[in-house]
C-alpha cells in the first residue's frame, strides 16, 4: 500500500500521479525491482479513478520507469538501477537536477541590458509604428495567406519574387549594382552581419570598425574572438586617412550613410579613396546601408558598392527601419562568386526567412506602397528632427550640444554628464535612449545620449526634453 502520495486538486490528478511516481522512482523511493501496488489497489487507496492509474502505469512503462511481468504484477525496471545510486547508498539528492553540468564557454562580457522594454519612445532605430499603413499591409498580407504555395517551405536564399523586387529597388534608389541572384533575404541585417563572419573571418583575421560605432557589428564579427580595431572619426565620419597607418584587415566595417551614430555623411571623394584602400589591401568592405532612406535635405549619396565595378563590398539592408521591426527581415548583396558559400553558412545557422512575410513584402513593394510609405516617413521624420532640435536649442541649449549631422532617426546629444545613468533615469521616466559613450571602443569615450525621435510624437518629444532638462539640472 502507497501512502505517502497526496493528490490535490489544483493540476490534472494524471499530471500529479505520474510526477510523484517517476520523482520517486528515480529518488529510489521505490527501488528498481521492487513490485507496486495493482492499479486497482492504487486506486483505492488514492480516490481516483482506475482509468486515471492504468493511464500513468501504461505511460511510465512506456518510458521505461515499470514493466509488468505477467501474473506477478507491475515492478519498478531494475534495467534503470546502472543510473540510480546503488540501494545500499542514501539517496542525498535526484541526481537530474543537483549534478553539476558540464564546463561552460567563457561567456563575452557586454553593456546590453537583457529584457529591457525596446519600443520606448526615443528607442534609437524604432520607426513610428503607429504611421505604418497597418490596413493596406493586411489587406497584402490576407491575400498572400490564401496561397497554397506559401505554406510549405521555399528556399534557403529567399522567395525569388521578393529577391527582384530588392534587386530593383537597390538599384534604382541606392545605385547598387546587382541581380535578384545576387541577394540573400536573411532574419535581419544581425543575420547579415553574422553570416559574413561566418563566411569570411578565420582565426587572427583582423576586423576595423568605426569608432564611435553600431555594437551590433562589433558583437557579430567579434564573436570568434577575432580582433575588433577602431577607426577614428573625422568630422563625423570614417577618417578614410587614418587608415594608411593601421596596417591589413579582413573586413572593414561602416556605416556611410549615416554614420550610426553620429550621422555623418561620408562624400565621393571619401568613398572613392576607401574604394581604392580596400582594393589595395585585399579588405572587404561592410557596408550597412541602414536608414539612408531618411536623409532629409538632399538626394543620398549613391552606395559605395555601385561606384565601381566589382568593388570588394558586401552590401547589408534592412526593412527593420523602412517598414517594421517585428518582421526580421533583411537582405544581403554579395558577389555572384560568393552567393553559394553564404548560402551553406545560411542553411546551417538560420535556414529559411519566414516566407509568409517574405511574399508580402513583395507585394508591398512592387504595389508601389512602400515607395509612398518611404515618402510619407520622410516628410514625417523631417518634421518630427525640426521639432525635437528646436525644443533641445531651447530648453537644453547650455546643458548639451546637439550633433549637427545627426539625421535619419535619431540624434546625438552631447555633454559632460554621466550618460549611462543619465539614459537609465530616461528610461524610468519613459524614454528609451542610448548612452553615447557605450558606442566606443576603449577607454577614450565621449559622452552624451543617442535620442531616436522617430518612434515619438510631439507630446512625448516635448516631455522627454523637459525630462532631460530636470536630470541635467540636477547633476
Amino acid at each position: 500500500m502507497i501512502k505517502d502520495i497526496r493528490l490535490d486538486s489544483a493540476t490534472p490528478l494524471q499530471q500529479q500521479l505520474y510526477r510523484q511516481l517517476s520523482q520517486r522512482i528515480i529518488n529510489q523511493r521505490y527501488l528498481p525491482g521492487s513490485q507496486l501496488p495493482s492499479s486497482r489497489q492504487l486506486a483505492t487507496d488514492l480516490g481516483v479513478s482506475r482509468n486515471t492509474v492504468n493511464a500513468v502505469y501504461d505511460q511510465l512503462k512506456s518510458e521505461g520507469f515499470l514493466l509488468s511481468r505477467p501474473g506477478k504484477g507491475v515492478f519498478v525496471n531494475e534495467d534503470i538501477r546502472a543510473s540510480l545510486n546503488t540501494p545500499d547508498q542514501a539517496p542525498s539528492h535526484a541526481p537530474s537536477n543537483a549534478e553539476p553540468l558540464p564546463p561552460l564557454p567563457v561567456v563575452p562580457r557586454h553593456s546590453m541590458r537583457l529584457g529591457e522594454d525596446a519600443n520606448l519612445p526615443f528607442q534609437p532605430g524604432l520607426p513610428d509604428l503607429d504611421a505604418f499603413p497597418i490596413r493596406s499591409w493586411n489587406r497584402i498580407l490576407h491575400h498572400q495567406e490564401s496561397r497554397r504555395l506559401l505554406r510549405g517551405y521555399d528556399c534557403i536564399q529567399g522567395y525569388q519574387p521578393l529577391r527582384k523586387a530588392v534587386a530593383e529597388y537597390a538599384r534604382e534608389s541606392r545605385g547598387v549594382r546587382c541581380h535578384e541572384h545576387q541577394i540573400i533575404i536573411t532574419n535581419g541585417a544581425q543575420q547579415a552581419l553574422s553570416l559574413i563572419a561566418d563566411v569570411l573571418l578565420q582565426a587572427g583575421d583582423r576586423v576595423f570598425c568605426e569608432n564611435p560605432g553600431y555594437r551590433g557589428a562589433r558583437y557579430a564579427l567579434g564573436r570568434f574572438g577575432n580582433p575588433i580595431l577602431p577607426v577614428p572619426l573625422k568630422g563625423q565620419v570614417l577618417d578614410v586617412d587614418a587608415l594608411a597607418d593601421m596596417g591589413t584587415a579582413k573586413l572593414l566595417f561602416c556605416t556611410p550613410t549615416h554614420q550610426y551614430p553620429m550621422g555623418g555623411i561620408l562624400d565621393i571623394a571619401q568613398r572613392m579613396a576607401l574604394v581604392q584602400w580596400a582594393q589595395r589591401n585585399q579588405t572587404w568592405i561592410v557596408e550597412d546601408d541602414y536608414d539612408s532612406e531618411f536623409h532629409f535635405h538632399n538626394k543620398p549619396f549613391a552606395a559605395i558598392q555601385g561606384l565601381f565595378d566589382n568593388t570588394p563590398v558586401l552590401y547589408v539592408g534592412s526593412f527593420s527601419k523602412t517598414l517594421l521591426p517585428g518582421l526580421r527581415v533583411g537582405y544581403l548583396v554579395v558577389p555572384e562568386s560568393m552567393v553559394e558559400a553564404f548560402l551553406w553558412a545560411k542553411r546551417v545557422t538560420g535556414g529559411e526567412t519566414p516566407l509568409l512575410v517574405q511574399a508580402t513584402i513583395a507585394e508591398f513593394i512592387t504595389s508601389g506602397q512602400f515607395t509612398r510609405h518611404l515618402r510619407r516617413m520622410r516628410q514625417l521624420y523631417k518634421e518630427k528632427w525640426t521639432y525635437f532640435q528646436k525644443l533641445v536649442s531651447e530648453e537644453l541649449g547650455e546643458l548639451v550640444t546637439p550633433v549637427a549631422e545627426s539625421a535619419g532617426m535619431h540624434l546625438v546629444l552631447e555633454g559632460d554628464f554621466d550618460d549611462a545613468d543619465i539614459s537609465q533615469r530616461l528610461r524610468a521616466k519613459g524614454f528609451g535612449s542610448t548612452p553615447l559613450s557605450v558606442h566606443f571602443i576603449g577607454e577614450e569615450a565621449r559622452t552624451g545620449l543617442v535620442m531616436g525621435f522617430a518612434s515619438a510624437n510631439e507630446r512625448e518629444i516635448k516631455a522627454a526634453v523637459l525630462a532631460l532638462k530636470s536630470l541635467l539640472q540636477k547633476q
